[in-house]
């Protein structure tokens, strides 16, 4: 994954070089490499964003028909079982949030505990990988597939 994104503003540059980084980092089961990058993912904005229109698109190629709750099921213990190894402390609520974040499924209950950013971007991460693995496309490609459809909504609202 070695496309430079000089291109983009600097914040946009720094979420796709630490999102490609722990996307590599998780590959690879580099805890170092993991850390710095979803530090990285953690306190910069619009990350969030871009990532859960990442897993939003990975979703909707993998599962062209739809998900339903089996899926969704899977797709969490999937990437519990391909973390657990090498990040033990992996969440399976923080997942189902991503995946109700990245799907807009519900609104969300301002009452409810919600994992921290960091958390997000850690698990994220992870689930990024986890399903990037079963797809034919660059992580590249997902990335400026996200970015172009962010400005393409911003420019519309």
């Amino acid at each position: 994954m070695s496309m430079t994104w000089r291109h983009l503003p600097a914040a946009a540059r720094a979420i796709a070089v630490a999102a490609s980084d722990a996307v590599v980092a998780a590959q690879e089961r580099d805890r170092d490499m993991y850390a710095v990058a979803v530090g990285t993912l953690a306190v910069t904005e619009g990350s969030g964003l871009v990532l859960g229109t990442v897993v939003r698109q990975l979703l909707e190629e993998l599962h062209p028909d739809g998900l339903d709750s089996d899926d969704v099921r899977r797709i969490i213990e999937n990437c519990l079982r391909s973390a657990a190894a090498w990040q033990p402390a992996v969440d399976p609520h923080a997942l189902l949030v991503l995946l109700d974040l990245a799907l807009s499924i519900h609104d969300h209950d301002d009452q409810a505990p919600q994992p921290t950013p960091e958390s997000l971007a850690r698990h994220t991460g992870l689930l990024v990988a986890d399903l990037f693995a079963r797809t034919s496309r660059t992580l590249a490609w997902y990335l400026t597939a996200a970015f172009a459809e962010i400005e393409r909504t911003e420019l519309h609202d």
